[in-house]
């Protein structure tokens, strides 16, 4: 399955059918793009993902134009960018009061309150970003959402193709066997799973989803055990759609993996869960020496930096988990343009977040994040369209799961960074 940049929200709440996703990748920035923003506009400095600059050109902006919504709502965008909460509250928060209605500003500010887990605040704000069913999901769970007891899971893997699996228990039942994945947010369970842990829908959607209607449900999870951790409270999300014959029995998404310093071990195949303590980071940090930005686009996709084909140190998505034969996907734009072997000879129909589209198998001479680098590498270049996807920014390639084969991979989303080191983790 391809990486596609329509990846939405409706679009993945199939449950565990679902297993594929996206942010856009865009054309490389051309001369003109680049000189624009060297000149310190903020938008373009934005789209380059030049964001701390494009930050301080947006304070600019407001020291002399103080009721210029854009400019508060994209710095305070740029502050959750990086989970900077109090910058990205205080001006999200200038925004609203310039425009209460503005639907982009609140999304940001629900997903900004959304992270720190505090639901009862992000509730109205999704009600006003026009998301009912985030809205009355947040607002049913009671108390403190995702408690955390204990402090280390260390989970093997059944397998490691065509998606990792590992063993997990929900409501206290016997294991189930889930995948996880950094494009999907919350848990997200099959409907045989939901209606075997005994979860009740506190709202539903409907949604059109490759032709078909699917209805997507919403409710919380009293417990989530996983290996010698327990999460209790979390909201957990199903669907009637259809699970194939070897369909996972559910997905651990981004909303599960940020309350941890996550390592995703695929040299050692296991997944391993830390609480997010000063020590443990320090440890991350020792074992990988050298840190690579991460960035949470609304409202889980991951990015850092990375390179393609010699195209130099640009924005990069990161598709950890699911499942992909290919290493990296771009468009077939930016595969033209840096000059990639491709082989139109061998068409792939594939589909990705509900979109059919066609790919090609090409071949890049090289693709690195920080350290971490492969040459000639099976990849796709696809004909999905150039651009910044809703994410607001240009994406060279996705990152996806045969890549990070000989790697360990910690996430730390206090410090919002990325440590990739060869081998197992320690």
């Amino acid at each position: 399955m391809a990486d596609n940049g329509d990846w939405d929200r409706r679009s993945l709440l199939r449950g565990a059918a679902v297993l594929a996703g996206a942010a856009a990748t865009a054309p490389l920035l051309g001369e003109a793009a680049m000189a624009q923003a060297g000149s310190g506009d903020a938008d373009a400095l934005f789209k380059a993902g030049k964001f701390e600059q494009a930050g301080r050109a947006y304070e600019e902006i407001l020291k002399t134009d103080p009721k210029n919504l854009h400019a508060a709502r994209r710095r305070g965008y740029v502050g959750l960018l990086a989970n900077q909460f109090p910058d990205a509250e205080k001006y999200l928060k200038v925004a609203i009061e310039l425009a209460p209605d503005d639907k982009e500003a609140n999304r940001f500010l629900a997903d900004c309150y959304t992270r720190q887990d505090k639901l009862s605040l992000a509730a109205p704000r999704w009600q006003a970003a026009g998301e009912e069913g985030y809205a009355k999901w947040f607002a049913a769970v009671r108390g403190e959402p995702y408690q955390i007891h204990g402090d280390l899971a260390r989970v093997p893997w059944q397998q490691m193709d065509p998606r990792p699996l590992v063993a997990a228990s929900l409501n206290g039942g016997p294991p189930k066997s889930l995948s996880f994945y950094t494009r999907v947010p919350s848990l997200q369970v099959s409907g045989k799973a939901a209606e075997e842990a005994g979860l009740r829908a506190v709202a539903e959607e409907r949604f059109e989803y490759e032709g078909k209607t699917i209805t997507s449900y919403y409710g919380v999870l009293d417990s989530f055990k996983l290996g010698g951790i327990e999460l209790r409270n979390i909201p957990v999300g199903w669907s009637d759609a259809e699970d194939g014959p070897e369909s996972a029995d559910g997905l651990i998404g981004t909303w599960i993996l940020y309350h941890f310093l996550t390592t995703i071990d695929y040299a050692g195949r296991s997944l391993i869960l830390r609480r997010r303590t000063p020590e443990t980071a320090r440890k991350a940090r020792a074992a990988a020496k050298k840190p690579l930005p991460l960035w949470m686009a609304p409202e889980h996709l991951l990015f850092s930096r990375g390179s393609v084909a010699g195209s130099g140190t640009r924005v990069v998505a990161l598709n950890i988990g699911g499942e992909s034969e290919m290493a990296v996907s771009m468009t077939e734009e930016t595969a033209r343009q840096l000059r990639i072997r491709t082989d139109y000879d061998r068409p792939i129909e594939t589909s990705a977040g509900g979109q059919f589209l066609t790919a090609y198998p090409c071949y890049p001479k090289e693709v690195r994040l920080g350290d971490a680098a492969a040459n000639d590498l099976y990849c796709y270049a696809d004909k999905r369209p150039g651009g910044p996807g809703r994410e607001g920014f240009d994406v060279l390639a996705n990152f996806s799961h045969s890549f990070f084969k000989p790697y360990n991979v910690t996430l730390d989303f206090t410090g919002m960074n990325v440590y990739i080191a060869r081998g197992k983790a320690a």
